[in-house]
């Protein structure tokens, strides 16, 4: 083996080592977290530098579960959380993949300058508008329900609607040209064409959408507001730290834990039109 070969490959194990040590920086506060769910809520501060649970409490599952004053458990939260995020999801995919297909295959004055504006929205804090929509909404009588989170989704989403168009933008327009020649109209060639042909994109646009609803909390916190009923994960969660008593850090940690797994899940289950969304390659001619 000459000296550069060697060099090489201690370089690529220092490479190695440096990233897993850098990821294990990373998770362990979510280490950290799952661990202490299994301790007593009295032990978990004054054990904070054991992540070992001695003894093993299994109780903050159930307790947690059964949420705070027993009124409504996990499951409506849970519940909520995944109708909520699940329907804005499909609305603003649905929205975004149709006006993505206006960009990219439509041929009418001003859509450049329309795209350049919905570029444009992206630099838009959020902040700047959460006033201004929250006086809407309330004039609209929307406050204390979920339409002020769902209803906007079906008007599309700005990012969603970049990455669906430069995806979109891949695909050969000669599959489009066939499909006139065979009599397809323009709408036709949407749903027969450019829809199965973007999955990976729609894929990925609804996985971001999921998540980024699914974690949530200053919008139900906007919104939906004191109706309890309503309330998704994120909300919920808020139910333990009580600073007018003590805090059932224990119970906290767990349902913490467990509001990880859908997106986890998803996100596992999904990784492969993930990678193959966010390349927006499309299809080579």
């Amino acid at each position: 083996m000459t000296a550069l070969a060697t060099t090489k490959k201690v370089r690529k194990i220092l490479g190695h080592i440096i990233v897993i040590a850098i990821g294990l920086i990373m998770i362990y506060p979510l280490v950290w977290m799952v661990m202490s769910s299994f301790k007593n809520s009295g032990l978990v501060f004054e054990t904070a530098g054991s992540l070992w649970p001695d003894p093993w409490d299994f109780t903050n599952y159930r307790t947690g579960w059964q949420g705070i004053g027993g009124r409504y458990t996990f499951t409506t939260f849970f519940l909520n959380s995944a109708f909520y995020a699940g329907l804005a999801s499909i609305g603003v995919v649905a929205s975004s993949s149709l006006i993505a297909y206006s960009f990219s295959r439509g041929k009418y004055k001003g859509r450049k300058l329309l795209f350049g504006i919905m570029i444009g929205t992206l630099l838009i804090p959020a902040q700047v508008l959460m006033i201004p929509q929250y006086l809407w909404f309330h004039w609209l009588g929307w406050v204390g329900s979920y339409l002020p989170l769902i209803v906007p989704a079906f008007f599309g989403g700005g990012f969603f609607i970049f990455l669906i168009t430069n995806f979109m933008n891949g695909i050969p327009q000669e599959l489009d040209e066939a499909a006139r020649i065979d009599g397809c109209s323009f709408a036709k060639i949407y749903l027969k064409i450019m829809l199965p042909l973007s999955v990976p994109a729609l894929i990925t646009s609804a996985l971001f959408s999921f998540i980024w609803r699914w974690d949530d909390f200053l919008g139900p916190l906007l919104y939906i507001q004191g109706r309890q009923s309503y309330f998704p994960v994120t909300l919920a969660l808020r139910f333990f730290a009580d600073p007018a008593a003590d805090t059932d850090w224990g119970a906290m940690f767990a349902m913490s834990g467990l509001s990880l797994l859908p997106s986890v899940v998803i996100f596992i289950l999904f990784q492969k039109y993930l990678v193959e969304g966010i390349s927006t390659s499309g299809l080579k001619a």
